[in-house]
């Protein structure tokens, strides 16, 4: 199966390629300026002090910046970093281990708190509000709980669901904050700063054309640069203008809306195969060879923000505008669905 520039799984090089474009310091952060504003704050009163920030809890869709913005508190506040995730904390010990190895005014970051084990849930609880955890050695009757002292850290956690976060963990963080999709003005300044650090020729509007196709994410921005210069080196003299830039996307086959293949099948599949609905997600996946989840993750959030794709009771259906985008025609001028 053929990779879209906008599929989520990232090769080692893409990695590399999007850690070498992140900023580091707030300053540098565009776009989320209620967050940056807000996180900064937080910041500068820790500094003051002379104390460890308050923990950090980031939610939001993924390529954001959750991320970007851990490396930058825990840089700003001159700090030593540690990174791990919800699914590979699956035991008690497994967290206690890490807390363990904190040193003072470390920032932890962990990706997906929300998929962290139930067990190691509730020794964070303490190890957060009294910076101390304890560790079970035995069991049974002679079970012997083992306090251990931890530094002053601060947790940054990030979820794409916050929904699933239990009260008593959310409450625990002092600053929470929700990253929103990008305006395409911020997306432009982001590409302007990334085609820099690649010694990329981009043209003005040939960066607002990439900004406008990148759906409000500077992860997606980033990548489809990439590809531009590729297209632009292979078939050009490097320099990006308007034309390389369609080209490129032609052939990457990202449309003007930022639409890519499993985009475009999807809602394809929904009006012609389907009559635009309602269809179950699962057979809805099927008819375009992919994984349920993939469909529900990748495809639908963007198909839904647009207005061309529902979420329904009975099942997903396609609205007019979804019709319209692929110019076709839709079969009854009013589908009570939409409404219901």
């Amino acid at each position: 199966m053929t990779h879209s520039p906008l599929d989520p799984t990232l090769e080692p090089e893409e990695r590399a390629a999007e850690q070498a474009l992140r900023p580091s310091r707030l300053a540098d952060f565009s776009g989320q300026q209620r967050v940056s504003d807000q996180l900064g704050l937080v910041l500068e009163a820790a500094r003051h002090r002379g104390a460890t920030p308050d923990h950090v809890l980031l939610s939001g869709p993924p390529g954001l910046g959750k991320t970007t913005l851990a490396m930058i508190i825990a840089a700003e506040m001159g700090a030593p970093l540690r990174m791990s995730s919800g699914p590979a904390i699956q035991h008690a010990g497994d967290l206690a281990a890490i807390l363990s190895g904190l040193v003072e005014g470390e920032v932890f970051f962990l990706d997906e708190i929300h998929r962290m084990s139930r067990p190691a849930e509730e020794m964070l609880y303490m190890a957060m509000e009294d910076f101390r955890v304890d560790v079970v050695i035995g069991k049974g009757p002679g079970a012997t709980a083992i306090p251990i002292d931890l530094p002053p850290f601060t947790l940054v956690g990030a979820t794409t669901r916050a929904g699933m976060l239990p009260s008593p963990l959310r409450d625990r963080f002092g600053f929470t904050a929700t990253l929103d999709y990008y305006e395409p003005e911020d997306l432009h300044r982001i590409l302007t700063r990334s085609a820099t650090l690649l010694e990329v020729d981009l043209d003005p509007e040939a960066g607002a054309e990439v900004a406008s196709r990148s759906r409000g994410t500077p992860r997606i921005a980033n990548r489809l640069l990439r590809r531009v210069r590729d297209y632009a080196q292979v078939h050009g003299s490097g320099h990006v203008d308007l034309d390389i830039v369609h080209a490129a996307l032609d052939l990457y086959e990202v449309d003007a809306l930022g639409l890519d293949r499993l985009d475009r099948a999807v809602l394809e599949a929904l009006c012609t195969k389907f009559g635009g609905g309602p269809v179950g997600l699962s057979t809805l996946a099927i008819s375009v060879a992919e994984e349920t989840e993939t469909v529900e993750e990748v495809a639908e959030p963007f198909l839904v923000r647009l207005g061309f794709l529902m979420r329904t009771p009975r099942g997903r259906v396609a609205t007019p505008a979804g019709w319209h985008h692929l110019g076709l025609r839709p079969p009854r001028p009013e589908n009570p669905d939409l409404f219901g």
